[in-house]
């Protein structure tokens, strides 16, 4: 008799990962069911089509709008979002790395940066339509405001917590603090980090829909205020669902670039771990 294979495990440094079909199936089934029953809902009440339109309708608008919403609108918010997302990037990277490795400095800004977030951006878009114009650098640092902060408390709170195994290892056998934070705290702080930058991707595109609904000339905000003052609801589902499907789509992204790099920071630790036993 043949022994039965042993059961695969995966990868040091890797999280087992669930089929696809128990991955997307179940969501898709709950989105389906939550269309049908809001599609009977509003046929049976008969609620007027600008109030509550069923998604027949949103379907229908979308198709018929497709040339301005996809060819104008979705490229505008996207542009914005991007570059708002990698400014927050850069910044929230900057301010986190900083703060992790220097006492003073956490104790200058954090609290400074807290208090950011208790701003609200409709008071503060204005500011930048009078300072850039209706340009893309007002969306941009609407988005830079909403995006960062999740980034930064991420990888500050992941250095600060995470690699106490590989620290101790590393500094006992005679490493620098240079390559103690190159080699041990940094990739321990990833997760939190890409956990940070998850929701940075998400708030990138409220930031820049908030931006262009207070003033802008084109994209998916500035359509979804245009068709709510028309009462058209129906062209106004539309837009929200591009704006859904953008926030959904660099979600991936992230996580896709996640996986990636995480994958090899685990490796990459376990050949140091080695070396260093060895």
């Amino acid at each position: 008799m043949n022994p039965e294979p042993e059961p695969r495990t995966p990868p040091p440094g890797q999280r087992e990962r669930p089929p696809l079909s128990k991955t997307f199936i179940p969501p898709l089934l709950a989105v389906a069911a939550g269309l049908a029953v809001w599609e009977a809902g509003v046929r049976a009440a008969g609620t007027p089509a600008y109030i509550l339109p069923p998604p027949t309708a949103v379907l229908r608008a979308l198709a018929l709008e497709a040339g301005p919403l996809f060819k104008v609108h979705l490229p505008a918010t996207l542009g914005e979002a991007a570059v708002g997302l990698l400014l927050a990037l850069v910044a929230g990277t900057a301010l986190g790395l900083g703060m992790a490795l220097s006492s003073a400095l956490e104790k200058a800004l954090y609290p400074l940066l807290v208090f950011s977030q208790t701003i609200p951006l409709v008071a503060l878009s204005p500011l930048f339509i009078l300072w850039f114009g209706y340009s893309l650098w007002s969306k941009a640092f609407v988005v830079l405001l909403t995006a960062f902060y999740p980034i930064m408390a991420g990888l500050h709170d992941g250095i600060r917590r995470a690699g106490s195994e590989y620290r101790g290892l590393m500094l006992a056998m005679g490493a620098r603090r240079r390559q103690v934070l190159i080699k041990a705290e940094i990739p321990a702080a990833l997760p939190a980090f890409f956990g940070g930058l998850r929701l940075a991707a998400v708030y990138s595109v409220i930031g820049a829909t908030i931006g262009e609904w207070l003033g802008g000339s084109r994209g998916l905000g500035f359509y979804c205020r245009r068709m709510a003052s028309g009462l058209r609801s129906a062209d106004m589902f539309a837009a929200v669902v591009l704006l859904a499907a953008l926030g959904l789509s660099l979600l991936l992204t992230v996580r896709l670039a996640e996986a990636v790099i995480c994958r090899r920071s685990s490796l990459g630790r376990i050949e140091d771990y080695k070396e260093m036993r060895g």
